[in-house]
Formats: C-alpha cells, structure tokens, sequence
C-alpha cells in the first residue's frame, strides 16, 4: 500500500477504502483529451480494473491535449486505446487495463458495461452519451457525463433512480452541424484536464460511496474563469426516466455505417428523422478544410478525406474503407 500512503491519508479514504478502490471495476468511454487525463488519473489512484474503450489512432494534433500520447504512437498510427494502456501499465502494473479498440454500438453497450461499477464518458458525440444513458439506466450503473470545446467544458453526475438522466439534460438532440465540436471551434489543452480531473474524482467519490458529490451541471470557462452550478431536476416527460423506454439502446440512435461495395466509401445514415442547415455547416467547415455548397450537398475535404453531406444528415464518406474511421470523421466534423 506504500504507493497509495498519500491518498490513504485523506480524510474518508483510509486503507478500507483504498481496498475498495481496488477491488472497484470502471469503464472509460473514449481516451482523447478527457479521457487520457481520466485513466491516468484512476490507474495512478488505484482503481483495480479499467476497460477502455475508442474507436480511433493516434493524430499529430491529439498531441496539443491528449496527455498519454507522444510522437511515436503518431508514427505507428497507434490506436488510442492499445497506446494508452500500453503507458499506463508502466505507471501502475498491479491493476489490470483492458483495452478495446471498438466503436461503442446497440451491439456492444450492454456487454461493455457488464460487471462494472461505474461509467465515465470521455466520447465525442452526443448519440453514443445517449446510448451510454440508456445502457447504465438499464443496468443500474452511474455514469459521469463530461464534454469540452474551445475554453469551456461541463461535467454531470447521473445516478439511476436519484439524479436527472442525460435526456433529462438534453431532450432533443442537436441537428447534425447544429453544434460546435473540438475540430470547428478548438479547445485549449487546459479545459479538458480540468474537466477530467473533476470526473475522476467524482467516480473516486462515488466508488467510496461519499454522500459528497457534485449535483446538477457543472460548467466552467476557463477564458473569464466562471464556474456555474445549474440544477438539472428529472424532467416529467422524459421517456427513460417516466417510462424506461430505452430507444437509443433500440436502434433509434445513428444507424450502423454501410461499406460501399468496390469503393473507399461508406455511407452514415441518421435512422431519426433530421434537417441539416448545410449553409451553416459549410461556414464551420470552412475554419478546418474545403467546404463548398452546391444548394443540394455540402462536399468538404480535409486531409486525404472527402464528406459529402446532404440535408437529411445522410453522409458519404470518401477515401475510407472501415466504418469505424468513417463514423470518427463524422463526429468529428459534423458533430453527432
């Protein structure tokens, strides 16, 4: 217990409840600017099992905010979660890391979160937080809600059957290209480490089982150093918490990705119906690549890639051949 003396000091911990702490079992949801800075904290803290889950490699520009990760996991196009885990078993080789390098789905949700404790959200999009709600409520699982973009970022506790749910928080979901995300609008290196930095202790709170933990929606802007706590109460008509309808956990989410035969392309459908402003979806796009507007689609290149978006949130992706690069590029430029 040597390692943890320090910690083992802290009021409420002790060795009792340093010995919960690694007999405790999370789930990781992404491992980019909040994520890396989640597992790094919970695997030096003690947490005896991390499964982490991402779908994408390492990039040169995750290194500006991505703490894990250096210049060599971007040479070797390094998945993010085998890179990750690979460092973190150096820093901590007593507890046990699994790494998945998979896109969280209807499919796999259910088997990911079995036998675990607790869920932290470090994704990128708004449908996979909606089927990670559905999932913990299903399972009676709290999960910690966390997002970030430019200097702000915003963090919610959500414990099934006593606090608000996600879709409590957010009833209807953005239109694609409605939203900021980090690749239009930025986001400094120091807001997601704060972001995550609060996560990781909330989940060391609430794996001790400390009444103490944050309630509502914590928001911070580090550009004017505002921090705001916002009540956020169950909400009388939302469909999970009233009358457990998990849809997203149905397949009403972002429908499964379609490899186009004999090209590199795959088309992403949106199952709900959707309106995509696309003369404003060009204006952001327009920040981080070429977007032109041809009145009917949107075509946007960057890097090797080519998007074709159409009104109805309906995509075609070009120059990709797997669908888990094919829906990252879609999260990351259109926003869902």
């Amino acid at each position: 217990m040597d390692r943890y003396s320090r910690q083992i000091l802290v009021a409420n911990i002790g060795e009792s409840g340093q010995q919960k702490l690694l007999r405790s079992r999370v789930l990781l949801v992404g491992c980019g600017a909040l994520g890396t800075v989640i597992a790094n904290n919970l695997v030096r803290a003690g947490v005896g099992y991390i499964k982490i889950v991402d779908r994408d490699c390492v990039e040169l520009d995750n290194l500006q905010r991505q703490m894990l990760f250096d210049e060599e996991d971007v040479e070797k196009r390094m998945p993010k979660a085998l890179a990750a885990a690979n460092k973190l078993r150096r820093i901590n080789s007593s507890i046990e890391i699994q790494a998945e390098v998979k896109d969280v789905t209807q499919k796999n949700v259910e088997w990911l979160v079995r036998d675990i404790d607790i869920v932290l959200d470090a994704t990128d999009n708004l449908e996979t937080r909606l089927l990670i709600n559905d999932a913990c409520f299903k399972h009676n699982i709290p999960w910690i809600y966390g997002a970030v973009i430019s200097s702000c970022g915003m963090t919610m506790n959500i414990i099934p059957g006593e606090t608000a749910c996600f879709r409590c928080l957010l009833p209807y979901v953005p239109a694609p290209g409605s939203a900021l995300t980090c690749d239009t609008a930025g986001v400094l290196n120091a807001i997601p480490t704060v972001i995550a930095s609060l996560q990781s202790n909330e989940a060391i709170k609430i794996l001790l089982g400390d009444k103490h933990v944050n309630q509502g929606l914590l928001v911070i802007d580090l550009m004017d150093n505002s921090f705001e706590k916002i009540p956020v109460g169950k909400r009388d008509d939302c469909p999970l918490c009233r009358d457990r309808k998990f849809e997203y956990l149905d397949k009403k989410g972002l429908s499964e990705p379609i490899k186009l035969c004999g090209r590199e392309m795959v088309q992403i459908t949106p199952q709900r119906e959707m309106e995509v402003s696309l003369e404003d979806l060009k204006e952001k796009l327009e920040r981080v690549g070429d977007a032109s507007y041809m009145g009917y689609l949107l075509r946007f290149s960057v890097d090797k890639y080519e998007l074709i978006i159409f009104p109805d949130g309906r995509a075609f992706v070009k120059g990709v051949s797997d669908k888990e690069t094919a829906r990252s590029l879609y999260a990351k430029y259109i926003g869902v």
